[in-house]
Protein backbone atom coordinates (compact mmCIF):
# COMPACT_ATOMS: atom_id res chain seq x y z
CA UNK A 1 0.00 0.00 0.00
CA UNK A 2 2.87 2.23 0.69
CA UNK A 3 4.45 1.52 -2.30
CA UNK A 4 1.60 2.62 -4.24
CA UNK A 5 0.81 5.93 -2.41
CA UNK A 6 4.60 7.02 -2.95
CA UNK A 7 4.31 6.13 -6.74
CA UNK A 8 0.95 8.02 -7.13
CA UNK A 9 2.39 11.02 -4.94
CA UNK A 10 5.83 10.85 -7.27
CA UNK A 11 3.32 11.00 -10.51
CA UNK A 12 1.77 13.98 -9.29
CA UNK A 13 5.03 16.01 -8.09
CA UNK A 14 5.00 19.50 -10.47
CA UNK A 15 8.50 19.39 -10.55
CA UNK A 16 9.33 15.83 -11.30
CA UNK A 17 6.75 16.26 -14.06
CA UNK A 18 8.45 19.05 -15.54
CA UNK A 19 12.05 17.43 -15.69
CA UNK A 20 11.00 14.70 -17.00
CA UNK A 21 9.05 16.41 -19.84
CA UNK A 22 12.81 18.74 -20.48
CA UNK A 23 14.95 15.51 -20.19
CA UNK A 24 12.49 14.42 -23.61
CA UNK A 25 15.29 13.61 -26.15
CA UNK A 26 12.44 13.28 -29.04
CA UNK A 27 9.30 14.86 -29.54
CA UNK A 28 5.84 13.31 -28.10
CA UNK A 29 4.17 11.43 -30.88
CA UNK A 30 0.33 12.96 -31.36
CA UNK A 31 -2.00 10.73 -29.56
CA UNK A 32 -4.49 8.70 -31.75
CA UNK A 33 -8.36 9.83 -30.66
CA UNK A 34 -10.40 7.55 -29.73
CA UNK A 35 -14.18 7.44 -29.38
CA UNK A 36 -16.58 5.46 -27.27
CA UNK A 37 -19.15 2.96 -29.18
CA UNK A 38 -21.98 1.71 -27.52
CA UNK A 39 -23.14 1.63 -23.94
CA UNK A 40 -20.39 -0.90 -22.51
CA UNK A 41 -17.74 1.81 -22.96
CA UNK A 42 -15.50 0.03 -25.13
CA UNK A 43 -12.95 2.11 -26.85
CA UNK A 44 -12.15 2.13 -30.76
CA UNK A 45 -9.12 3.74 -32.46
CA UNK A 46 -10.92 5.48 -35.85
CA UNK A 47 -8.77 3.79 -38.23
CA UNK A 48 -9.47 0.51 -37.56
CA UNK A 49 -13.43 0.14 -38.47
CA UNK A 50 -12.76 -3.44 -38.42
CA UNK A 51 -10.23 -5.68 -37.05
CA UNK A 52 -12.28 -8.66 -36.38
CA UNK A 53 -14.11 -6.76 -32.72
CA UNK A 54 -17.63 -8.45 -33.34
CA UNK A 55 -18.74 -6.97 -30.23
CA UNK A 56 -17.76 -3.61 -30.82
CA UNK A 57 -18.78 -3.83 -34.63
CA UNK A 58 -22.14 -4.70 -33.69
CA UNK A 59 -22.24 -1.83 -31.01
CA UNK A 60 -21.04 0.60 -33.25
CA UNK A 61 -23.70 -0.23 -35.75
CA UNK A 62 -26.48 0.05 -33.42
CA UNK A 63 -24.90 3.26 -32.42
CA UNK A 64 -25.07 4.48 -35.78
CA UNK A 65 -28.48 3.03 -36.50
CA UNK A 66 -27.05 0.36 -39.43
CA UNK A 67 -28.22 -3.09 -40.31
CA UNK A 68 -24.84 -5.35 -38.70
CA UNK A 69 -25.29 -7.88 -41.14
CA UNK A 70 -25.13 -5.18 -44.29
CA UNK A 71 -21.95 -3.93 -42.80
CA UNK A 72 -20.46 -7.48 -42.92
CA UNK A 73 -21.43 -8.22 -46.43
CA UNK A 74 -19.84 -4.50 -47.16
CA UNK A 75 -17.17 -2.87 -44.84
CA UNK A 76 -17.76 0.33 -47.10
CA UNK A 77 -21.26 0.41 -45.21
CA UNK A 78 -20.40 2.01 -42.29
CA UNK A 79 -17.92 4.79 -44.05
CA UNK A 80 -20.94 5.91 -45.84
CA UNK A 81 -23.22 6.05 -42.79
CA UNK A 82 -20.82 7.99 -41.06
CA UNK A 83 -20.05 10.88 -43.90
CA UNK A 84 -23.47 10.92 -44.40
CA UNK A 85 -24.16 12.25 -41.23
CA UNK A 86 -21.02 14.46 -40.89
CA UNK A 87 -22.77 15.95 -44.21
CA UNK A 88 -24.62 19.37 -43.04
CA UNK A 89 -28.74 18.40 -43.85
CA UNK A 90 -28.96 21.88 -45.33
CA UNK A 91 -26.64 21.16 -47.80
CA UNK A 92 -30.23 20.83 -49.80
CA UNK A 93 -31.59 24.42 -51.60
CA UNK A 94 -27.88 26.02 -50.86
CA UNK A 95 -25.93 27.23 -54.21
CA UNK A 96 -22.90 24.79 -54.51
CA UNK A 97 -19.40 27.46 -53.26
CA UNK A 98 -17.37 26.00 -56.37
CA UNK A 99 -19.66 25.66 -59.46
CA UNK A 100 -17.16 23.44 -60.81
CA UNK A 101 -18.10 19.76 -60.39
CA UNK A 102 -15.78 17.24 -58.99
CA UNK A 103 -17.74 14.12 -59.64
CA UNK A 104 -18.76 13.11 -63.51
CA UNK A 105 -21.66 10.38 -63.65
CA UNK A 106 -21.94 8.51 -67.03
CA UNK A 107 -24.92 6.86 -67.20
CA UNK A 108 -27.92 6.52 -69.29
CA UNK A 109 -25.83 7.86 -72.35
CA UNK A 110 -25.25 11.29 -70.70
CA UNK A 111 -22.61 12.87 -68.48
CA UNK A 112 -24.07 13.90 -65.41
CA UNK A 113 -22.25 17.02 -63.35
CA UNK A 114 -22.13 15.99 -59.42
CA UNK A 115 -20.77 17.58 -56.43
CA UNK A 116 -19.04 15.06 -53.45
CA UNK A 117 -21.25 16.54 -50.84
CA UNK A 118 -24.78 15.65 -52.08
CA UNK A 119 -23.79 12.43 -53.80
CA UNK A 120 -22.90 10.68 -50.04
CA UNK A 121 -27.05 11.03 -50.18
CA UNK A 122 -26.91 7.75 -52.19
CA UNK A 123 -25.58 4.90 -51.45
CA UNK A 124 -24.64 3.51 -54.82
CA UNK A 125 -23.11 7.03 -55.33
CA UNK A 126 -20.98 6.91 -52.53
CA UNK A 127 -19.60 3.24 -52.86
CA UNK A 128 -18.74 4.35 -56.80
CA UNK A 129 -17.27 7.89 -55.58
CA UNK A 130 -14.83 5.38 -52.40
CA UNK A 131 -13.87 2.98 -55.61
CA UNK A 132 -13.21 6.04 -57.91
CA UNK A 133 -11.21 7.50 -55.58
CA UNK A 134 -9.76 4.07 -54.45
CA UNK A 135 -8.12 3.12 -58.17
CA UNK A 136 -4.35 3.84 -58.60
CA UNK A 137 -4.43 4.72 -54.89
CA UNK A 138 -1.81 2.72 -52.99
CA UNK A 139 -3.74 3.27 -49.72
CA UNK A 140 -7.00 2.97 -50.73
CA UNK A 141 -8.75 2.08 -46.78
CA UNK A 142 -7.17 6.07 -45.96
CA UNK A 143 -9.40 7.66 -48.68
CA UNK A 144 -12.78 7.62 -46.51
CA UNK A 145 -10.59 8.81 -43.55
CA UNK A 146 -9.49 11.91 -45.39
CA UNK A 147 -13.37 12.91 -46.58
CA UNK A 148 -13.99 11.97 -42.73
CA UNK A 149 -11.01 14.47 -41.38
CA UNK A 150 -12.22 17.20 -43.92
CA UNK A 151 -15.83 17.65 -42.42
CA UNK A 152 -15.16 17.66 -39.02
CA UNK A 153 -15.63 20.89 -37.53
CA UNK A 154 -12.79 23.24 -37.05
CA UNK A 155 -10.90 21.98 -39.88
CA UNK A 156 -10.04 25.03 -42.43
CA UNK A 157 -11.88 24.70 -45.94
CA UNK A 158 -9.18 26.08 -48.02
CA UNK A 159 -9.97 25.76 -51.59
CA UNK A 160 -7.93 22.92 -52.83
CA UNK A 161 -7.65 21.55 -56.50
CA UNK A 162 -11.10 19.78 -58.26
CA UNK A 163 -10.03 16.31 -58.47
CA UNK A 164 -12.67 14.80 -60.86
CA UNK A 165 -13.51 11.61 -60.70
CA UNK A 166 -15.34 9.67 -63.47
CA UNK A 167 -18.28 7.34 -62.58
CA UNK A 168 -19.93 4.54 -64.13
CA UNK A 169 -23.30 3.29 -63.67
CA UNK A 170 -25.62 0.67 -65.69
CA UNK A 171 -28.86 0.86 -65.88
CA UNK A 172 -30.87 -1.97 -67.67
CA UNK A 173 -34.60 -1.14 -65.77
CA UNK A 174 -36.67 -0.24 -68.45
CA UNK A 175 -38.78 2.54 -66.11
CA UNK A 176 -35.72 4.55 -65.86
CA UNK A 177 -36.07 7.29 -68.17
CA UNK A 178 -33.69 10.47 -68.84
CA UNK A 179 -36.19 11.70 -66.99
CA UNK A 180 -36.96 10.32 -64.35
CA UNK A 181 -33.23 9.85 -63.70
CA UNK A 182 -32.61 13.85 -63.89
CA UNK A 183 -35.49 13.87 -61.45
CA UNK A 184 -33.87 11.89 -59.17
CA UNK A 185 -30.75 13.28 -59.38
CA UNK A 186 -32.07 16.59 -59.01
CA UNK A 187 -33.67 15.82 -55.33
CA UNK A 188 -30.12 15.32 -54.61
CA UNK A 189 -29.72 19.07 -54.24
CA UNK A 190 -33.59 20.49 -53.62
CA UNK A 191 -35.53 19.15 -50.58
CA UNK A 192 -39.08 19.51 -52.77
CA UNK A 193 -38.76 18.60 -56.43
CA UNK A 194 -42.16 18.27 -57.68
CA UNK A 195 -43.57 14.99 -59.45
CA UNK A 196 -46.97 14.26 -60.82
CA UNK A 197 -48.35 10.30 -61.09
CA UNK A 198 -47.08 10.11 -64.34
CA UNK A 199 -43.72 9.98 -63.80
CA UNK A 200 -43.45 8.53 -60.09
CA UNK A 201 -42.96 4.86 -61.44
CA UNK A 202 -39.71 6.10 -63.06
CA UNK A 203 -38.42 8.04 -60.29
CA UNK A 204 -39.08 4.89 -57.64
CA UNK A 205 -37.22 2.71 -59.81
CA UNK A 206 -34.34 5.29 -59.84
CA UNK A 207 -34.34 6.01 -56.57
CA UNK A 208 -34.22 2.12 -55.83
CA UNK A 209 -31.06 1.78 -57.72
CA UNK A 210 -29.37 4.65 -56.34
CA UNK A 211 -30.54 3.42 -52.97
CA UNK A 212 -31.93 7.13 -52.25
CA UNK A 213 -33.96 5.81 -49.02
CA UNK A 214 -35.64 9.30 -48.45
CA UNK A 215 -36.84 9.69 -52.01
CA UNK A 216 -38.17 6.24 -52.71
CA UNK A 217 -39.74 7.00 -49.24
CA UNK A 218 -42.01 10.01 -50.77
CA UNK A 219 -42.24 8.41 -53.76
CA UNK A 220 -44.41 5.28 -52.04
CA UNK A 221 -46.27 7.70 -50.51
CA UNK A 222 -47.27 9.68 -53.33
CA UNK A 223 -48.50 6.79 -54.84
CA UNK A 224 -50.14 5.26 -51.68
CA UNK A 225 -52.40 9.15 -52.15
CA UNK A 226 -52.55 8.46 -55.95
CA UNK A 227 -54.15 5.31 -55.94
CA UNK A 228 -56.89 5.32 -59.16
CA UNK A 229 -58.24 2.24 -61.53
CA UNK A 230 -55.32 3.40 -64.00
CA UNK A 231 -52.79 3.69 -61.66
CA UNK A 232 -53.63 0.74 -59.08
CA UNK A 233 -51.73 -2.25 -61.30
CA UNK A 234 -48.57 -0.58 -61.97
CA UNK A 235 -48.28 0.48 -58.14
CA UNK A 236 -49.56 -2.93 -56.27
CA UNK A 237 -46.89 -4.45 -59.16
CA UNK A 238 -43.59 -1.89 -58.06
CA UNK A 239 -44.82 -2.86 -54.49
CA UNK A 240 -44.62 -6.31 -55.15
CA UNK A 241 -41.13 -5.67 -56.71
CA UNK A 242 -39.41 -3.62 -53.93
CA UNK A 243 -40.93 -5.52 -51.27
CA UNK A 244 -42.63 -2.59 -49.48
CA UNK A 245 -45.55 -3.83 -47.83
CA UNK A 246 -47.12 -0.53 -46.92
CA UNK A 247 -47.45 0.16 -50.65
CA UNK A 248 -49.16 -3.30 -51.54
CA UNK A 249 -51.33 -2.84 -48.26
CA UNK A 250 -52.41 0.18 -49.69
CA UNK A 251 -53.49 -0.98 -52.97
CA UNK A 252 -55.15 -3.78 -51.13
CA UNK A 253 -57.17 -2.33 -49.42
CA UNK A 254 -58.15 0.63 -52.16
CA UNK A 255 -59.51 -2.13 -53.97
CA UNK A 256 -61.10 -3.57 -51.41
CA UNK A 257 -63.39 -0.80 -51.20
CA UNK A 258 -63.37 0.35 -55.14
CA UNK A 259 -63.69 -3.09 -56.67
CA UNK A 260 -67.31 -3.25 -57.00
CA UNK A 261 -68.58 0.66 -57.28
CA UNK A 262 -66.01 1.72 -59.10
CA UNK A 263 -62.83 -0.53 -61.08
CA UNK A 264 -66.09 -2.54 -62.02
CA UNK A 265 -67.55 0.07 -64.10
CA UNK A 266 -64.13 0.89 -66.06
CA UNK A 267 -62.24 -1.06 -68.49
CA UNK A 268 -59.35 -0.11 -66.34
CA UNK A 269 -60.88 -3.84 -64.55
CA UNK A 270 -58.77 -5.91 -67.39
CA UNK A 271 -55.01 -4.92 -65.95
CA UNK A 272 -55.93 -5.99 -62.23
CA UNK A 273 -53.66 -8.86 -61.49
CA UNK A 274 -55.15 -12.17 -60.64
CA UNK A 275 -52.96 -12.36 -57.13
CA UNK A 276 -54.23 -9.10 -56.15
CA UNK A 277 -57.98 -9.99 -57.12
CA UNK A 278 -58.01 -13.11 -55.09
CA UNK A 279 -56.49 -11.57 -52.34
CA UNK A 280 -59.34 -8.83 -52.20
CA UNK A 281 -62.09 -11.82 -53.03
CA UNK A 282 -60.66 -13.31 -49.76
CA UNK A 283 -60.63 -10.45 -47.37
CA UNK A 284 -64.02 -9.99 -44.93
CA UNK A 285 -63.39 -6.28 -45.57
CA UNK A 286 -64.35 -6.35 -48.74
CA UNK A 287 -67.44 -4.07 -50.32
CA UNK A 288 -70.39 -5.30 -52.23
CA UNK A 289 -73.81 -4.43 -52.88
CA UNK A 290 -74.61 -7.87 -53.07
CA UNK A 291 -73.16 -11.25 -53.70
CA UNK A 292 -74.51 -10.78 -57.28
CA UNK A 293 -73.05 -7.55 -58.24
CA UNK A 294 -69.83 -9.22 -57.09
CA UNK A 295 -70.59 -11.94 -59.31
CA UNK A 296 -71.19 -9.51 -62.38
CA UNK A 297 -67.87 -7.76 -61.54
CA UNK A 298 -65.95 -11.24 -61.87
CA UNK A 299 -67.65 -12.25 -64.30
CA UNK A 300 -66.88 -9.07 -66.72
CA UNK A 301 -62.89 -9.60 -65.49
CA UNK A 302 -62.82 -13.14 -67.04
CA UNK A 303 -64.37 -11.81 -69.69
CA UNK A 304 -62.14 -9.05 -70.38
CA UNK A 305 -59.07 -11.61 -69.68
CA UNK A 306 -60.26 -13.78 -72.82
CA UNK A 307 -61.22 -10.82 -75.24
CA UNK A 308 -57.95 -8.62 -74.60
CA UNK A 309 -58.37 -6.42 -77.63
CA UNK A 310 -61.87 -4.85 -76.43
CA UNK A 311 -61.61 -1.74 -75.95
CA UNK A 312 -64.71 -0.30 -74.41
CA UNK A 313 -66.32 -2.13 -71.30
CA UNK A 314 -69.13 -4.49 -72.83
CA UNK A 315 -72.32 -4.64 -71.55
CA UNK A 316 -73.83 -7.57 -69.38
CA UNK A 317 -76.02 -9.41 -71.33
CA UNK A 318 -72.33 -9.41 -73.61
CA UNK A 319 -70.66 -11.15 -71.38
CA UNK A 320 -74.10 -13.40 -70.41
CA UNK A 321 -74.27 -14.23 -74.60
CA UNK A 322 -70.44 -14.81 -74.34
CA UNK A 323 -70.52 -17.58 -71.99
CA UNK A 324 -73.41 -18.90 -73.21
CA UNK A 325 -71.88 -19.96 -76.46
CA UNK A 326 -70.04 -22.20 -75.40
CA UNK A 327 -71.43 -25.94 -75.59
CA UNK A 328 -73.96 -27.29 -72.89
CA UNK A 329 -72.18 -30.49 -72.40
CA UNK A 330 -69.79 -29.20 -70.18
CA UNK A 331 -69.95 -25.77 -67.44
CA UNK A 332 -67.19 -23.17 -68.31
CA UNK A 333 -65.07 -23.98 -65.33
CA UNK A 334 -64.86 -27.39 -66.25
CA UNK A 335 -63.12 -26.69 -69.50
CA UNK A 336 -59.34 -26.40 -69.87
CA UNK A 337 -59.96 -22.36 -70.17
CA UNK A 338 -61.66 -22.19 -67.06
CA UNK A 339 -59.24 -24.34 -64.96
CA UNK A 340 -57.36 -21.36 -63.47
CA UNK A 341 -60.31 -19.00 -62.73
CA UNK A 342 -62.12 -21.70 -60.44
CA UNK A 343 -59.56 -20.42 -57.19
CA UNK A 344 -61.62 -16.85 -57.92
CA UNK A 345 -65.05 -18.24 -57.65
CA UNK A 346 -64.67 -20.35 -54.51
CA UNK A 347 -64.48 -17.13 -52.83
CA UNK A 348 -67.59 -16.32 -53.68
CA UNK A 349 -70.58 -17.04 -51.17
CA UNK A 350 -72.93 -18.27 -53.90
CA UNK A 351 -75.39 -19.10 -51.31
CA UNK A 352 -76.09 -15.52 -51.16
CA UNK A 353 -78.06 -15.21 -53.90
CA UNK A 354 -81.30 -16.06 -52.93
CA UNK A 355 -83.67 -14.37 -56.17
CA UNK A 356 -84.99 -16.81 -58.68
CA UNK A 357 -84.42 -14.43 -61.82
CA UNK A 358 -80.65 -14.49 -60.37
CA UNK A 359 -80.18 -18.13 -60.01
CA UNK A 360 -81.88 -19.02 -62.77
CA UNK A 361 -79.47 -16.72 -64.93
CA UNK A 362 -76.62 -18.30 -63.14
CA UNK A 363 -78.23 -21.95 -64.51
CA UNK A 364 -78.35 -20.11 -67.94
CA UNK A 365 -74.93 -19.04 -68.64
CA UNK A 366 -73.48 -22.93 -68.43
CA UNK A 367 -70.98 -21.53 -66.43
CA UNK A 368 -70.50 -22.85 -63.21
CA UNK A 369 -70.29 -26.88 -62.36
CA UNK A 370 -73.49 -28.48 -61.59
CA UNK A 371 -72.78 -29.84 -58.26
CA UNK A 372 -71.74 -26.64 -57.54
CA UNK A 373 -75.64 -25.22 -58.70
CA UNK A 374 -77.20 -28.43 -56.96
CA UNK A 375 -75.46 -27.35 -53.87
CA UNK A 376 -76.72 -23.84 -53.62
CA UNK A 377 -80.30 -25.50 -54.51
CA UNK A 378 -80.25 -27.96 -51.80
CA UNK A 379 -79.07 -24.93 -49.36
CA UNK A 380 -81.79 -22.62 -50.35
CA UNK A 381 -84.52 -25.62 -50.31
CA UNK A 382 -83.28 -26.36 -46.51
CA UNK A 383 -83.20 -22.91 -45.38
CA UNK A 384 -86.86 -22.41 -46.57
CA UNK A 385 -88.43 -25.68 -45.01
CA UNK A 386 -87.12 -24.61 -41.52
CA UNK A 387 -88.67 -21.10 -42.06
CA UNK A 388 -85.78 -19.18 -42.96
CA UNK A 389 -82.55 -20.84 -40.64
CA UNK A 390 -79.29 -20.89 -42.60
CA UNK A 391 -78.09 -24.17 -41.04
CA UNK A 392 -75.11 -24.78 -43.59
CA UNK A 393 -73.99 -21.19 -42.22
CA UNK A 394 -71.02 -21.79 -39.65
CA UNK A 395 -68.64 -18.72 -39.93
CA UNK A 396 -69.89 -15.30 -39.92
CA UNK A 397 -66.43 -13.56 -41.60
CA UNK A 398 -66.60 -15.91 -44.23
CA UNK A 399 -70.31 -17.54 -45.41
CA UNK A 400 -72.08 -13.88 -43.81
CA UNK A 401 -74.69 -12.76 -46.68
CA UNK A 402 -73.38 -9.38 -47.34
CA UNK A 403 -74.79 -6.60 -48.50
CA UNK A 404 -73.96 -2.72 -48.42
CA UNK A 405 -74.16 0.91 -49.65
CA UNK A 406 -72.56 4.22 -50.23
CA UNK A 407 -73.38 7.14 -47.94
CA UNK A 408 -71.85 10.05 -50.12
CA UNK A 409 -71.21 13.22 -47.98
CA UNK A 410 -74.42 15.16 -49.47
CA UNK A 411 -76.87 12.54 -48.20
CA UNK A 412 -78.98 13.21 -44.77
CA UNK A 413 -80.46 10.10 -44.96
CA UNK A 414 -79.67 7.12 -47.06
CA UNK A 415 -81.08 3.23 -46.74
CA UNK A 416 -81.78 -0.08 -48.68
CA UNK A 417 -83.89 -3.15 -48.36
CA UNK A 418 -82.85 -6.58 -48.48
CA UNK A 419 -84.77 -9.68 -48.82
CA UNK A 420 -83.91 -13.21 -47.53
CA UNK A 421 -86.12 -16.25 -47.44
CA UNK A 422 -89.59 -13.69 -46.60
CA UNK A 423 -87.93 -11.40 -43.76
CA UNK A 424 -87.13 -7.79 -44.66
CA UNK A 425 -84.69 -5.46 -43.55
CA UNK A 426 -83.24 -2.07 -44.01
CA UNK A 427 -79.63 -0.88 -43.48
CA UNK A 428 -79.90 3.18 -42.83
CA UNK A 429 -77.56 5.53 -42.46
CA UNK A 430 -78.46 9.42 -41.09
CA UNK A 431 -75.92 12.46 -41.10
CA UNK A 432 -76.56 14.06 -37.97
CA UNK A 433 -74.55 17.30 -39.09
CA UNK A 434 -71.41 17.65 -41.30
CA UNK A 435 -69.35 15.75 -38.49
CA UNK A 436 -71.46 12.87 -37.23
CA UNK A 437 -72.78 9.75 -38.62
CA UNK A 438 -74.61 6.46 -37.19
CA UNK A 439 -75.79 3.54 -39.23
CA UNK A 440 -78.25 1.01 -37.81
CA UNK A 441 -80.10 -1.92 -39.19
CA UNK A 442 -83.84 -2.63 -38.24
CA UNK A 443 -86.40 -5.43 -39.34
CA UNK A 444 -89.72 -3.66 -41.13
CA UNK A 445 -92.92 -5.21 -42.33
CA UNK A 446 -93.88 -6.43 -45.90
CA UNK A 447 -97.07 -4.15 -46.24
CA UNK A 448 -94.61 -1.22 -45.46
CA UNK A 449 -92.94 -1.86 -49.19
CA UNK A 450 -94.03 -1.54 -52.08
CA UNK A 451 -95.87 -4.63 -53.91
CA UNK A 452 -93.06 -4.51 -56.19
CA UNK A 453 -89.97 -5.28 -53.62
CA UNK A 454 -91.67 -8.49 -52.40
CA UNK A 455 -93.39 -9.37 -55.85
CA UNK A 456 -92.65 -13.32 -56.74
CA UNK A 457 -90.76 -13.68 -53.61
CA UNK A 458 -91.96 -15.22 -50.09
CA UNK A 459 -93.03 -13.28 -47.38
CA UNK A 460 -92.57 -15.00 -43.64
CA UNK A 461 -95.33 -14.49 -40.95
CA UNK A 462 -92.72 -15.52 -38.27
CA UNK A 463 -93.18 -12.84 -35.22
CA UNK A 464 -89.76 -12.93 -34.58
CA UNK A 465 -86.47 -13.67 -36.02
CA UNK A 466 -83.11 -14.78 -34.93
CA UNK A 467 -80.05 -13.10 -36.35
CA UNK A 468 -76.63 -13.17 -35.86
CA UNK A 469 -75.12 -9.72 -37.69
CA UNK A 470 -72.43 -7.19 -38.11
CA UNK A 471 -72.19 -4.09 -38.96
CA UNK A 472 -68.95 -2.08 -40.54
CA UNK A 473 -68.52 1.19 -42.17
CA UNK A 474 -64.83 2.14 -43.25
CA UNK A 475 -64.73 5.95 -44.57
CA UNK A 476 -61.52 7.55 -46.02
CA UNK A 477 -60.15 9.97 -43.89
CA UNK A 478 -56.89 12.15 -45.27
CA UNK A 479 -56.25 9.58 -48.13
CA UNK A 480 -56.61 6.93 -45.44
CA UNK A 481 -59.47 4.10 -45.13
CA UNK A 482 -60.61 3.64 -41.15
CA UNK A 483 -62.93 1.02 -40.36
CA UNK A 484 -65.28 0.71 -38.02
CA UNK A 485 -67.27 -2.36 -36.85
CA UNK A 486 -69.57 -3.67 -34.19
CA UNK A 487 -68.62 -7.08 -32.89
CA UNK A 488 -70.78 -10.40 -33.72
CA UNK A 489 -74.26 -9.59 -32.38
CA UNK A 490 -77.36 -11.89 -32.57
CA UNK A 491 -80.33 -10.91 -31.60
CA UNK A 492 -83.96 -11.74 -32.01
CA UNK A 493 -85.79 -9.13 -34.12
CA UNK A 494 -89.77 -8.43 -33.88
CA UNK A 495 -91.99 -6.35 -35.83
CA UNK A 496 -92.63 -3.84 -33.27
CA UNK A 497 -90.49 -0.89 -31.58
CA UNK A 498 -88.02 -1.55 -30.00
CA UNK A 499 -87.19 -5.01 -30.89
CA UNK A 500 -87.44 -4.08 -34.73
CA UNK A 501 -84.01 -1.96 -34.55
CA UNK A 502 -80.47 -3.49 -34.01
CA UNK A 503 -79.34 -3.08 -30.64
CA UNK A 504 -75.88 -1.59 -31.48
CA UNK A 505 -75.26 1.02 -33.74
CA UNK A 506 -72.30 2.70 -35.58
CA UNK A 507 -71.85 6.14 -34.36
CA UNK A 508 -69.10 8.18 -36.30
CA UNK A 509 -67.87 11.55 -35.50
CA UNK A 510 -65.33 12.32 -38.09
CA UNK A 511 -65.53 14.44 -41.63
CA UNK A 512 -64.93 12.00 -44.74
CA UNK A 513 -65.39 12.42 -48.23
CA UNK A 514 -67.25 8.14 -48.58
CA UNK A 515 -69.14 5.72 -46.79
CA UNK A 516 -70.18 2.42 -46.96
CA UNK A 517 -71.97 -0.10 -44.58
Amino acid sequence: MQYWTASLRKLLNPRTSRRCLRKSPCPQKPRLERRIVGSTNRWRYPRQPFSGDLLGLSQMCKAANIDFDEVLKNPDRLWISQIQKIFPENLKNKTIQSGEADVILECLGFKWELHQPQLFQSETLAKLYLMGLARGNANPEKEPMKILQAQRPGRSREQRPVKKVILSLKINDPLVTKAAFATALKNLYMREVKMCLDDVLGVLAAAHILQFGSLFQRCVTLMMSGLTPSTIKNFYLAGCKYKEEPLTTACEKWMEMNLVPLVGTQIHLRKIPKELLHKVLKSPRLFTFSEFHLLKTLLLWVYLQLNSKTEMLPMYETVLMFFSSFPKNCSFLDRDVGQNFIPLFLCLRLHSITKGKDLEELRHINFFPESWLVRVTSNHYHALENGGDMAHVKDLNTQAVRFGLLFNQEYTTHSKVITIYGFFFEIKGVKHDSTSYSFHMQRIRHTDLECAVYENTPISLRAERLVTYEIRAQTLVDGKWQEFRTSQITQKFGLVKPSCRSHVSISIFQSFSSYSL
